[in-house]
């Protein structure tokens, strides 16, 4: 693959309005998606790749380095290390009132959970406001990694009224918790308002979703409401950046 992506590097345009460094991120952009370069695939060193293009290695970390960004390409150190085609990343619609289990299956892939705690708590700060409750009020705090084909997406934790969902904690909770509430209790989430916001994980957040100190996570705040209103859910859930992409719908009304 590495003889032949060198074959295939481009005659760049200099001192025509675009930087040398984007035309480099189109090119391998091109190349990934029309399937020349595979994910996992590493790229040529960036000795040989600069070469080819006949740019300087700095003005080819800088395509480098955009391309990681966007989670195109993954950079790890070392002698075995290099630049990797990464994982498409995973398109979640915010559009709806999809649960996660609901997203995954939207996206063809199997969604699993792994439970690391489920308990009673008393209701405060913006739990209980998000809930409409008395603070000291019963809630469940459930904590869960949620994983597509076994790889790790995303860090849940959720707070649920006790007094609407009697014996909520007796059931399974290794699926879709908003099929349980329309199941169980009829109070299938109808409505949600979400904040999104970039955060860095710290280190239980890192060790939870196997990535790094520090890595790039998107925030999702959301408080979930019943068809009548009733809040249902208030949850704050960390998405890695790197494997999911949050998407909204919008309409234009004139």
């Amino acid at each position: 693959m590495s003889a032949e992506l060198l074959g295939r590097a481009p005659a760049l345009e200099r001192h025509r309005g675009v930087p040398v460094h984007a035309q480099i991120e189109r090119w391998l952009m091109e190349e990934i998606t029309a399937g020349a370069i595979s994910t996992g695939d590493r790229l040529p060193g960036e000795r040989e790749l600069a070469a080819a293009l006949r740019v300087s290695r700095m003005t080819l970390r800088q395509a480098l380095d955009g391309l990681a960004r966007r989670g195109v390409l993954v950079r790890t150190p070392g002698r075995s290390g290099g630049a990797f085609v990464a994982e498409p990343r995973i398109d979640c619609d915010l559009t709806g009132v999809a649960g996660f289990t609901e997203q995954m299956r939207r996206a063809h892939r199997r969604a699993g959970a792994v439970v690391l705690g489920a308990r009673t708590v008393e209701a405060e700060g913006p739990a209980a406001q998000a809930l409409r409750l008395a603070a000291g009020a019963p809630v469940y705090e459930l904590v869960r990694v949620r994983s597509a084909d076994g790889a790790a997406l995303a860090l849940e934790r959720s707070w649920l009224p006790a007094d609407r969902l009697p014996g909520l904690l007796t059931h399974p909770l290794t699926g879709s918790i908003y099929e349980l509430l329309a199941d169980e209790y009829g109070l299938a989430p109808h409505t949600a308002v979400e904040y999104l916001e970039p955060v860095s994980a710290d280190p239980a957040e890192a060790a939870a979703l196997g990535v790094i100190r520090g890595t790039a996570l998107m925030g999702v705040e959301r408080t979930a409401l019943s068809v009548g209103g009733l809040p249902v859910e208030y949850a704050r859930d960390l998405y890695r950046a790197d494997r999911v992409r949050l998407m909204v719908r919008t309409a234009v009304h004139r």
